[in-house]
């Protein structure tokens, strides 16, 4: 297997979905939401896209063979929240200074070509930089960077010297590095939604609180007025957007609910509120729950690089997250993964399973999670998630039953994005 595998990796990607490409699976998890786990399956892949599902092991004259039998096999996995052109590190500050637009989406060219490797098909980055992660996005969908497929929200929509405002440098310089979509009062945050679209954002993420990473001692709690989260979702809206909204106090994430945000990122202190309008909207929870724990062990360690504002958040948001989640799961809330990698490292995005399962989530409901409900939340129902006929032929390999323990989801052997192999060991 690993010979024919190293041979199709070495095609170019138009020679490899240029025929028909028969993936022999040992067991498979075709559709998620059945939990249904098959045995002695062949996927058949045409043009990138699953086109039959035959029982046994078929191949044709001309096909090639991708022989999978000792392994488990499922859709290629989707991270909800990820900030691809970067990660944190000691020089983070200095970098957001120094590197432009060009060479953030080098960096991220690395780390979309790690995040694939790693079984995540498809991410949504949230708040990065307009011309960098738009650059990103064209290059993975054209393959010209390996790379998941990438959903973008471009800039976040933020408040004057709020979360997601520059903080923290010299006057001049923060002039200099704010985005325009930093906004103060309804009008003005309608605009900077529009311009969001304008440059091309597929989903509009606002910060309806404040942040841990924000160098600013100005809180967790609600930063927008109420008018102005009016404001926002109903341009958005009108525009054809979902929103989704970073947000840790109850106050910002009942507020956004109410005026009919989409779903909430983190949502450290949801409370019994916020779980109701959730499930009232039909909105998901995305947890993070690796930032919350990737903080926490930074503000707590020997070689802490965060300033003292990010210091005293990390400490008092991180501990919060894990129960947060769980109240959320039994109450029924929808929850779909999401890591905010980047602020831990790319990569190593699975380790979020664990950590569901910490929260008291089964390994079905996490894989759940991670391919239909994540898939459904970015509005890609009907492209990802699963490997029914018509889906693109995304889908990984790994060795036991993820469906007992997802936290075999760490050592993905074999990656397939639109019927093209990019890892094969």
């Amino acid at each position: 297997m690993a010979a024919l595998c190293a041979a199709a990796i070495a095609l170019p990607a138009a020679a490899q979905t240029a025929g028909t490409t028969f993936v022999q699976a040992g067991r498979v998890l075709v559709d998620p939401a059945s939990g249904k786990v098959e045995t002695q399956k062949t996927l058949v892949i045409q043009g990138g896209k699953v086109v039959r599902v035959a029982d046994g092991y078929v191949s044709e004259p001309g096909g090639k063979v991708v022989d999978l039998k000792d392994r488990f096999v499922l859709p290629g996995l989707i991270d909800s929240h990820v900030h691809i052109t970067g990660q944190q590190n000691p020089n983070s500050r200095l970098e957001e200074v120094t590197q432009s637009g060009a060479e953030q989406a080098m960096v991220g060219a690395r780390y979309a070509r790690k995040t694939l490797m790693a079984g995540f098909t498809t991410v949504a980055d949230l708040g990065g930089d307009n011309e960098a992660v738009f650059a990103l996005r064209k290059a993975t969908a054209l393959g010209d960077v390996p790379g998941p497929r990438i959903v973008a929200a471009g800039s976040a929509i933020s408040i004057h010297g709020g979360h997601g405002d520059v903080n923290g440098y010299r006057e001049d310089v923060m002039h200099v590095l704010r985005p325009e979509s930093v906004c103060s009062g309804a009008a003005d945050c309608s605009r900077a939604v529009r311009e969001q679209v304008w440059k091309g954002a597929d989903v509009i993420k606002i910060t309806a609180t404040g942040g841990v990473l924000s160098n600013t001692a100005a809180g967790l709690g609600q930063q927008f007025s109420d008018e102005e989260l009016k404001a926002i979702v109903d341009s958005a809206h009108r525009m054809g957007r979902r929103v989704t909204a970073h947000a840790h106090g109850g106050d910002g994430i009942t507020s956004f609910l109410k005026a009919g945000g989409d779903s909430i990122e983190h949502g450290t202190w949801l409370d019994a509120e916020g779980i109701a309008l959730l499930k009232k909207n039909g909105g998901y929870l995305v947890p993070t729950l690796m930032a919350g724990d990737f903080v926490v062990g930074i503000a707590k360690g020997p070689n802490n690089f965060f300033t003292p504002a990010q210091t005293a958040k990390a400490l008092q948001a991180g501990p919060m997250m894990l129960d947060m989640t769980r109240r959320a799961h039994q109450a029924g809330v929808k929850i779909a993964f999401g890591t905010d990698t980047g602020v831990s490292a790319h990569g190593d995005n699975a380790g979020e399973f664990a950590l569901l399962l910490k929260a008291g989530m089964t390994s079905l409901e996490t894989i759940q999670a991670a391919t239909v409900n994540a898939a459904d939340h970015l509005q890609l129902g009907q492209v990802a998630g699963r490997l029914t006929p018509g889906y693109s032929a995304d889908l990984i390999a790994v060795d036991g039953d993820p469906t007992k323990d997802a936290t075999i989801l760490t050592k993905v052997g074999f990656v397939m994005k639109d019927g093209v192999v990019y890892k094969a060991e």
